[in-house]
């Protein structure tokens, strides 16, 4: 009987079925396998963007230029105030003006602030923005002119 008691003794741990269940126990569960729909969603977003390697000096240089109607909407009600010279909570067409023209002037240098070309451009982007024809524009008009194709 003694040999009875050596064989199994003598088979190695590795080959055993059981052992190969082992790293299931020390593996941690996918917590996506169990949440919700919305839950998986807000994980995604919470994600931060992979990172680009060949974009990122370009993004650097180009101080992160904004995108997205909640990031127009947080420089909206940023910059507004500055630009409401009168702190009436709405902005006339000179006021709206020169936002714009400072706007223009950062991705184009050469723009000049009396041309007819300029004084043309504010007029026509005004009266798009100016949903309700009122001659004043709100944060939330502004907002969502400048958001159209962001």
């Amino acid at each position: 009987m003694a040999p009875a008691q050596t064989a199994p003794q003598t088979a190695p741990a590795s080959t055993t079925p059981a052992n190969t269940a082992q790293p299931q126990s020390v593996t941690p569960a996918d917590p996506m396998a169990t949440a919700s729909p919305a839950a998986q969603d807000a994980q995604a977003v919470a994600q931060p963007a992979p990172v680009n390697p060949i974009a990122q000096p370009a993004q650097q240089a180009a101080a992160q230029p904004i995108s997205g109607a909640a990031q127009i909407a947080q420089v909206v009600n940023t910059e507004f105030p500055s630009y409401d010279k009168d702190k009436n909570g709405t902005l006339n067409e000179v006021e709206f003006g020169a936002w714009m023209v400072a706007l223009k002037e950062k991705s184009d240098p050469t723009t000049k602030p009396d041309s007819p070309a300029t004084k043309a451009w504010v007029d026509q982007a005004f009266a798009s923005a100016d949903k309700d024809k009122n001659k004043v524009l709100t944060k939330s008009e502004l907002t969502g002119f400048l958001s159209q194709g962001a």
